[in-house]
């Protein structure tokens, strides 16, 4: 039987996954990603080291081929991963800087610059990025700035997925939705912008060719094979960002079409078919990027989100531990049997999630989370049943956004991520937006999505459309209960007035 493989390079692992044609994983590997800290004088420099990133991912490779026993079945495969972090390497292949993982703070001035010299308009206007410390062009700046002579030796800067793809097959290329993220990327010519390169000064020829997600690229190198345990000549595919990648199985390159990915992070995601770049986007803290499905591009918003309930976990759910501990359950049953016990509403508390601040549609990095309506007979369950309802009406928040500035009506929303096996947290989501929520039956939907696209670069599937219908499965469906809906209603347009009147308090504060 033939598969398909879809390697996924993520922050806090490397995942390479075997599927069958149906989208049904057979076999798997994984590897942690660690964090290295290599400068004593400054320990929050935060950096990949780019042998343990190929280290790690050959042996999730090798596992995942060893557990199918025949490498000669995978036909082909794609590689996903984190958007913006790069490594520099010389003409001989050779790396000459650990990648700057998006952790690290140290482009902090180089952001400044840009606002200052480039600015934020143009920035979005051609490529529709918003302005984040992140993003590669300030990386390249930095090094221009302090490691001038190992940029003067760069022959091409690689993001992750790329270094990745080289180490595989040896060619230097880049797709669409990751060049999308450097912040140098014209999404109307689909090329490099020589505007955003004058401006900011960096070199065309640092950045590689840049090409359609699944265009084959090469095949696996005898060194390579050897490294993975895949066969020699396995076709390579180029991929593409992780959560656009993670559109596909679910259907999410049509329109009216929302996917909601909940994790730590947020991430709404809806797909257009022209890259809409209108600032009134930009001052939503909404990223407009090149969709991996072929012609298409996405409009996308997020914000910390489950990271609030782990806090909230941390702080106050000793008692839930030690109830655990005696029942055999996890600790967050009975959180969530609390927070399910309160009524809607939660008696009047209410939550801003910014405690890590607001980046969509509230773009404030300064803004501070709070609770209000607290009073004397507030309880805990009140308290984290708050925490869930404020995530969702944030939710609701950028739908709202993206409804009005893509001048649309987004009519179906499908939620993927480690949220959805809480089954309040979903019925709340729908209750709150007020419209069905489908949670489908999909595995790993990240790699998924990039082995979606080996298969359509080997001819495997015809295109998105037919790969989605071989591979999505329904799931559960959570519908909004009219009630709680009507009542949601009306509290989020309080939750709207919150911010505006904490923002003063949130600066003096800070």
């Amino acid at each position: 039987m033939d598969y398909l493989m879809g390697v996924d390079l993520g922050s806090t692992s490397l995942k390479a996954v075997i599927y069958d044609t149906d989208g049904n994983a057979v076999a798997k590997g994984s590897r942690p990603t660690e964090q290295f800290h290599p400068d004593c004088d400054h320990p929050e420099w935060t950096v990949w080291q780019p042998e343990q990133i190929w280290g790690g991912m050959a042996e999730a490779i090798g596992e995942a081929v060893a557990a199918l026993g025949d490498a000669r079945q995978v036909k082909a495969l794609a590689v996903t991963g984190m958007g913006m972090d790069g490594v520099p390497i010389d003409e001989s292949g050779k790396w000459l800087y650990p990648f700057i993982s998006w952790h690290d703070p140290r482009t902090a001035p180089q952001h400044q610059w840009w606002l200052e010299n480039v600015t934020a308009e143009k920035t979005f206007a051609i490529g529709g990025n918003p302005v984040w410390p992140i993003n590669s062009a300030l990386r390249l700046l930095w090094m221009a700035e302090h490691e001038p002579e190992i940029l003067g030796r760069t022959d091409k800067w690689l993001l992750i997925e790329d270094f990745l793809n080289f180490m595989l097959t040896g060619r230097r290329v880049t797709d669409y939705s990751m060049a999308s993220c450097t912040m140098l990327f014209d999404q109307t010519a689909r090329d490099w912008s020589d505007e955003l390169l004058t401006a900011s000064g960096i070199r065309r020829d640092l950045l590689c060719e840049a090409l359609p997600s699944g265009t084959p690229i090469g095949e696996i190198t005898a060194a390579a094979a050897r490294a993975t345990g895949l066969a020699e000549g396995t076709v390579v595919v180029l991929g593409g960002h992780d959560h656009i990648c993670g559109a596909l199985p679910v259907g999410v390159f049509q329109p009216g079409v929302v996917l909601d990915v909940t994790g730590t992070w947020e991430s709404v995601l809806t797909s257009t078919e022209q890259p809409v770049l209108k600032q009134e986007l930009r001052k939503k803290g909404v990223t407009v990027q090149a969709h991996v499905a072929r012609d298409k591009y996405t409009a996308w918003g997020g914000n910390v989100a489950a990271d609030m309930l782990e806090w909230y976990r941390k702080l106050y759910g000793f008692e839930a531990a030690e109830k655990a501990k005696a029942d055999g359950r996890s600790d967050w049953d009975h959180l969530i049997a609390e927070a399910a016990a309160a009524p809607v509403g939660s008696n009047r508390v209410m939550f801003l999630p910014h405690m890590s601040g607001a980046s969509c549609p509230t773009v404030d990095p300064h803004s501070l989370g709070a609770f209000v309506g607290l009073s004397n007979r507030a309880t805990s369950g009140d308290m984290l049943r708050a925490v869930i309802e404020g995530l969702d009406y944030q939710f609701l928040d950028i739908v709202s956004a993206l409804e009005e500035c893509l001048e649309t009506k987004l009519e179906r929303f499908i939620a993927v991520g480690g949220a959805t096996r809480n089954t309040f947290w979903m019925q709340n989501k729908a209750d709150v937006v007020g419209r069905p929520i489908e949670v489908p039956e999909v595995e790993e939907a990240t790699p998924l999505g990039a082995a979606i696209l080996a298969g359509i670069g080997m001819g495997v599937f015809r295109d998105e459309q037919d790969a989605f219908e071989h591979v999505y499965k329904p799931g559960k469906t959570y519908h909004p209960d009219p009630e709680a809906a009507a009542q949601y209603a009306k509290g989020f347009e309080i939750y709207r007035q919150i911010y505006p009147a904490l923002a003063p308090v949130s600066r003096q504060l800070g």
